[in-house]
């Protein structure tokens, strides 16, 4: 997906609330967006929004001198997503298609994103997930090929689980973990970012939410907020290609791979216009898009 007009100012919005929330000096954000201008001045819009918006936090990270300006947030989204695992589980336990609601709090997990609302309350959020997931039952669905995606779990040998946001990966952990109940001889690759970028999931958020004990934690070799192929590490790429199945979590991983020809699912919830306008969806709608069946 390439970068609209419309991604811009949300680039600007983005930068000036990560700066301030991270206690940047009026003169440090001074500097910050005057680069970002300079940047965007310049940047090919064919690259899509996570490829600029890894540029635009490594300016922010290289003028306020911290390497990981969300790591506290992952901290405490990770602890806070983990007390309510349970619920998580009980949830599942008590509906007759496990898979399918263990699908559907996934995506709604991916509501955890301070890329998109850096002033994003933890425990309000993931009290509203599980308001939300009540409605998603009673909702229709206009993109959720969940049908297909059983089907393809069932033939898989090899699934590539990309991740997205801390927190969010105990949701899919709930997923994942039901996964390996009813296909316990697949083997599954969580694929996290190999540096730091926004809230993104690094392979200490996977282990610390034990994501490991079904699951082989492996990078991607990036610090962009989407999985960008050309980007990868050769070790990576050589598993993607070789993976009978790939799930993608969240909006930034859509954006990035939705031209990839690779068959892959696309689980996540649409935050934005620009990125509800390409599936004519709506804003706020959960989505499993089979990109085999849908014209991205």
């Amino acid at each position: 997906m390439q970068t609209y007009l419309d991604c811009i100012p949300c680039f600007f919005k983005q930068a000036i609330e990560s700066s301030r929330m991270i206690g940047a000096s009026n003169n440090e954000q001074e500097c910050i967006i005057r680069e970002i201008s300079q940047l965007l001045a310049e940047a090919s819009f064919r690259q899509s929004p996570p490829e600029i918006a890894s540029s635009i936090h490594a300016i922010i990270k290289k003028v306020t001198g911290n390497p990981d300006p969300y790591r506290q947030i992952k901290i405490k989204s990770n602890k806070k997503a983990l007390k309510i695992y349970p619920k998580l589980k009980r949830i599942v336990k008590s509906k007759a298609n496990r898979l399918l609601i263990a699908t559907e709090l996934a995506i709604a997990g991916n509501i955890i994103d301070y890329g998109v609302k850096n002033s994003l309350n933890v425990e309000e959020e993931l009290k509203k997930i599980l308001v939300q997931e009540e409605q998603n039952l009673k909702k229709k669905k206009k993109f959720f090929d969940f049908s297909h995606f059983e089907k393809d779990l069932k033939k898989a040998d090899r699934i590539v689980y990309l991740a997205d946001n801390a927190g969010e990966i105990v949701f899919d952990r709930v997923l994942l973990e039901e996964i390996k109940s009813l296909f316990p001889k697949k083997k599954i690759y969580f694929v996290v970012k190999e540096k730091p970028i926004i809230n993104d999931a690094l392979a200490g958020d996977a282990l610390f939410c034990k994501i490991d004990k079904f699951t082989e934690i492996i990078s991607s070799g990036l610090d962009t907020p989407g999985t960008v192929l050309a980007r990868c590490s050769k070790s990576f790429l050589n598993i993607f290609n070789k993976a009978d199945m790939v799930i993608s979590k969240g909006q930034g991983n859509f954006e990035s791979l939705s031209s990839s020809k690779k068959k892959i699912y696309f689980l996540f919830m649409a935050k934005c216009p620009v990125v509800a306008d390409s599936i004519a969806c709506q804003v706020g709608d959960i989505n499993l898009v089979n990109s085999s069946l849908r014209r991205l």
